[in-house]
């Protein structure tokens, strides 16, 4: 096993000529918990946009109410109860509107629809899954509302046609690179195996990875893939096992990567395992238990317990709050940084707010930070962060760094 390290990112002491929109110190708490359960405040004459009123802005989410949805709206409720305990900005508090899709595409497009329409929200705000999000971005396009740090890494996002999405997190093939990289240009590992999830996501972590070892002449040594919403991995497996494979990247959520992992572990496959962030969070390690020391994961956010920067501790603070009980973890960290996301947008418009120039604000920035998190967009550029860092399950049965494979910004 690698001995852990942790490359610290660049401190920055000089903004000048940069937009520096976040990380003010005025957030403080008071959202309501109740998100999914709100309604959309009755317009006033001051507003300016759908879903902004005089004294509130509201946004909307559609998630599969599970681990990843939960959490992510737990995040931005987190931040929202920060800002709106600080007076909110300028007098208007910041509002959640959360649906439930089941990660699927066509519930995700009704409540898409009802957002829009019905609820007259300002944007959506983290809304989770690559299928799901496929599904309702042309409906986003069209209406003009904004599509801000969805949660997937998938490069349709990220193409020049999305005008109205603002990403966070670093792609899907970002991920792929830099673990390609690790594998064959630090440890020497040639014989490279993907199981992945057969849907929008798990091809395009798989399409990530296929470009990586073509990069380097290379292609891999097997392939296996799964139904999504299934744990049904027994034939993925038996397509990798008779390869031999020194490593295998792992596509996929959570509980199918550990199901693998646990049948190989059980069948003599000795292999090194490698996921990505959507599988590499705390439940990850939960479902394997000791047959999880030594899989590595992607991250594409730092470990809050190892973040030199504020923004660890400003996430931290800003969950208990809002809720004590809440659980540390990556989802509730990026929903968090989403929602700061969000408020540095409204912020910079000042008294009026239009999804224009919030959009505006946030794509032709040089440089935001949040708290000390670096994001970069501008041109053709609508994602923020560009930065992934590995990871490595221990024998206490939590992530530790190894260290940072991209820096956060470029």
């Amino acid at each position: 096993m690698v001995s852990p390290k942790l490359t610290r990112l660049p401190v920055i002491t000089a903004l000048s000529a940069m937009v520096l929109i976040a990380g003010c110190s005025w957030f403080g708490g008071g959202g309501d918990p109740n998100g999914p359960g709100e309604t959309t405040p009755v317009p006033t004459p001051a507003q300016t946009s759908p879903g902004v009123t005089g004294d509130s802005i509201t946004f909307g989410q559609s998630v599969d109410f599970g681990e990843i949805g939960t959490n992510l709206q737990i995040g931005i409720e987190a931040a929202f109860h920060e800002v709106n305990t600080g007076g909110g900005v300028n007098g208007r508090q910041f509002r959640l509107i959360t649906l439930d899709d089941d990660y699927d595409p066509a519930k995700a497009i009704r409540n898409t629809e009802r957002l829009i329409n019905d609820d007259q929200v300002f944007a959506l705000l983290a809304s989770a899954g690559t299928p799901t999000g496929r599904a309702v971005l042309p409906i986003t396009t069209e209406a003009g509302v904004p599509y801000v740090a969805p949660f997937t890494g998938a490069e349709y996002f990220r193409e020049d046609a999305a005008r109205n999405v603002v990403n966070l997190r670093a792609s899907y093939s970002q991920e792929a690179e830099a673990l390609v990289e690790f594998l064959v240009g630090r440890r020497g590992i040639t014989r490279i195996g993907v199981m992945y999830q057969d849907d929008a996501y798990g091809r395009s972590g798989y399409s990530g990875v296929i470009e990586a070892l073509r990069s380097r002449g290379m292609q891999p040594v097997a392939v296996g893939l799964y139904t999504a919403n299934t744990n049904a991995i027994k034939t993925a497996l038996l397509d990798l096992s008779p390869a031999h494979p020194q490593a295998v990247i792992l596509m996929g959520t959570f509980e199918p990567v550990a199901a693998l992992i646990e049948w190989a572990r059980r069948t003599g496959l000795n292999t090194q395992f490698y996921t990505v962030s959507v599988a590499g969070n705390s439940r990850l390690p939960e479902l394997l238990g000791s047959r999880g020391v030594g899989v590595y994961a992607t991250q594409v956010l730092p470990l809050v317990t190892n973040d030199p920067a504020p923004v660890a501790a400003s996430y931290e603070n800003a969950l208990r709050s809002y809720q004590a009980d809440a659980e540390v973890n990556f989802y509730s960290f990026e929903g968090y940084l989403a929602g700061r996301l969000a408020i540095a947008g409204v912020s910079a418009c000042g008294e009026t707010v239009d999804r224009d120039c919030f959009l505006n604000a946030l794509q032709n920035s040089s440089l935001l930070s949040i708290d000390g998190f670096l994001l970069r967009f501008g041109g053709n550029d609508n994602q923020g962060s560009e930065a992934v860092y590995l990871t490595v399950i221990g024998t206490d049965g939590l992530y530790h760094p190894v260290e940072t494979l991209v820096e956060s910004v470029s």
